[in-house]
């Protein structure tokens, strides 16, 4: 709609991951960099986390369309709460192998048996799980036994996993320790910085042939930024609101009156979801500043990425408020257990009744002596 009205040849802030927008800012680049740095090792794992909509599955398309050109096998597995038995089946399945009704062992055969003809022909078996915060700590386990299968002393298979910051929780949680110490590099991703969110608006508006219709007020990008935190996803769907109230009103030049608007409409929808700590009137107290732990060195040997860092996964010293789509899952996690002590208590009272009829039956019987 308001593509043709600025006759731009596409939809510049589609809420769907594209890596034709892939918006190389500092944080995206330095994780893209970790996961290059993973391939080059060719083995452990490759950990990146971030909040909602901070753009991890970017990244991921970003890096099937960098792998096209090499001789990589990669597969990709969005994870939705996966069974450990199940974790198996689904990652045979991401690598077109035979699953159906298959044991464990015959599908660690398969999979090693793929993984070595792979290595005969000089090629690299990658997979890549998204959503890894949906994943129990006995289902990452199952996927650790993948680094298992060596050639020579070097893997066959290259994890990379994605997931929203709980997922760190997982990796700390007693239990995990071997799947820590085959961490190898890992990388929390930031929001956008202010200066970044506009050169990421432009950017997007430039890849569908922008001809600065319409324009932009000062400070609006500010505001935007300010509504948003930084989140990709967010500001698309606050810039494609926007674009749309322009276009709805015939505005060829974008004000702060405008933005003001689509702020108030965004945060009157049942769908609004408040920044994290909007709410809060006093400051919490794992502020930015406070000290991080670390989950694991970047290599055994403490070497860098050549950057001068080490790559680490980092831990708020306290607990962080749940995000929403977590406390959503907790949500759903009670409402099945109280329906399992529902039908429980139904199967009782069921079972309860039985024996009161039979007693009764028994006394009728006994009066009939």
């Amino acid at each position: 709609m308001y593509d043709d009205f600025y006759k731009l040849n596409g939809k510049p802030f589609q809420l769907t991951p594209d890596h034709k927008f892939f918006f190389n800012s500092k944080g995206h680049n330095r994780a893209m960099a970790y996961l290059r740095y993973g391939l080059e090792q060719g083995e452990g794992f490759i950990v990146i986390t971030g909040g909602v909509g901070t753009g991890k599955t970017t990244l991921v398309r970003n890096l099937f369309d960098e792998l096209s050109g090499m001789n990589v096998m990669a597969a990709q597995l969005v994870t939705t709460q996966v069974d450990p038995d199940d974790m198996l089946r689904m990652v045979s399945a991401s690598f077109g192998l035979a699953h159906e009704g298959l044991n464990k062992a015959t599908l660690l055969h398969n999979l090693e048996a793929i993984a070595r003809a792979r290595h005969a022909e000089s090629k690299q078996m990658l997979l890549v799980v998204d959503e890894a915060q949906n994943l129990p700590a006995r289902s990452v386990e199952e996927l650790r036994m993948l680094s298992n299968f060596q050639v020579d002393n070097r893997a066959l298979v290259q994890t990379f996993l994605l997931g929203q910051e709980e997922f760190k929780r997982t990796l700390q949680s007693p239990g995990m320790e071997q799947v820590r110490q085959r961490i190898i590099a890992s990388y929390h991703l930031e929001p956008l910085s202010p200066d970044e969110t506009e050169k990421y608006i432009l950017h997007r508006l430039q890849l569908v042939d922008w001809q600065e219709d319409p324009t932009f007020d000062e400070g609006v990008f500010r505001m935007i930024y300010e509504f948003t935190g930084g989140v990709p996803r967010r500001i698309n769907a606050m810039c494609d609101r926007l674009m749309l109230y322009g276009c709805l009103e015939e505005l060829h030049h974008l004000e702060k009156d405008a933005v003001l608007s689509v702020m108030q409409e965004l945060e009157q929808e049942v769908s609004f979801d408040p920044l994290p700590g909007e709410a809060d009137t006093q400051p919490s107290p794992a502020t930015p500043e406070a000290p991080l732990a670390s989950v694991s060195p970047l290599h055994p040997s403490g070497n860098s990425t050549g950057t001068g860092q080490t790559a680490t996964v980092q831990r708020p010293s306290s607990e962080p408020m749940p995000h929403a789509d977590e406390l959503i899952y907790r949500i759903q996690e009670l409402e099945k257990e109280l329906d399992g002590l529902k039908q429980t208590m139904r199967n009782e009272q069921k079972l309860l009744r039985k024996a009161i009829l039979l007693q009764m039956d028994l006394d009728e019987f006994e009066d009939f002596k």
